[in-house]
């Protein structure tokens, strides 16, 4: 019984190794890599080999660009007093997807973790107080997610902050636009009815 030449074998071990493709997943991709090489698999190449050689992290926020400054710390504009803290790059783009923060990020590149050893110096926990001060910032928002590591994370920063008198806020929680109370957790729905405003 033969499989694949090894060096489409290869290529399949190695889709596999991506979040959210196993094993038959990346075969498949491969194949369909395969039918259509002129149309997707020659410019796909090209732009990760691309990607691979010009990629790398913004030395102010963390963020992911093509250049030492990315767009966002390079924009006059962006300069608002604000910065939004975020456990991963995803979670930036993801909040430059809703459009609504229009100040500055820092992206800390985790989570503190006691199970997984990791503590503030592995986050960029230090350089962000450095930022506060540095840059004059009014307010720090903590958009960590809503984990116990998320907020262990938060309540460190809130604590490593408060002398430097700096306004620390977190994103609302709680029941979400077109969600409904019959379909929310226990905890989600705590959240909301504590975060609750007047009408």
């Amino acid at each position: 019984m033969s499989g694949p030449p090894r060096e489409i074998d290869a290529l399949i071990a190695l889709m596999a190794r991506l979040p959210g493709l196993g094993p038959r997943s990346a075969r498949r991709a491969v194949l369909h890599l395969l039918k259509r090489r002129d149309m997707v698999m020659a410019p796909l190449a090209q732009a990760m080999a691309t990607v691979a050689l010009t990629a790398q992290d913004c030395r102010v926020c963390g963020n992911v660009g093509t250049t030492d400054l990315c767009p966002i710390c390079d924009d006059p504009r962006r300069v608002t007093g604000e910065i939004c803290v975020v456990e991963t790059v995803a979670d930036l783009w993801a909040m430059e997807r809703g459009g609504a923060f229009k100040g500055r990020y820092h992206v800390l590149g985790g989570t503190l973790s006691a199970l997984d050893a990791i503590g503030p110096d592995d986050l960029r926990i230090p350089d962000l107080a450095e930022r506060v001060l540095d840059e004059g910032v009014s307010e720090v928002i903590l958009a960590l997610n809503a984990t116990v590591d998320g907020q262990t994370t938060a309540h460190y920063i809130a604590d490593a902050l408060a002398a430097s008198g700096v306004q620390i806020s977190s994103l609302a929680q709680g029941v979400p636009v077109g969600g409904e109370l019959d379909y929310l957790d226990d905890g989600t729905i705590g959240a909301a009815l504590r975060a609750r405003r007047r009408v």
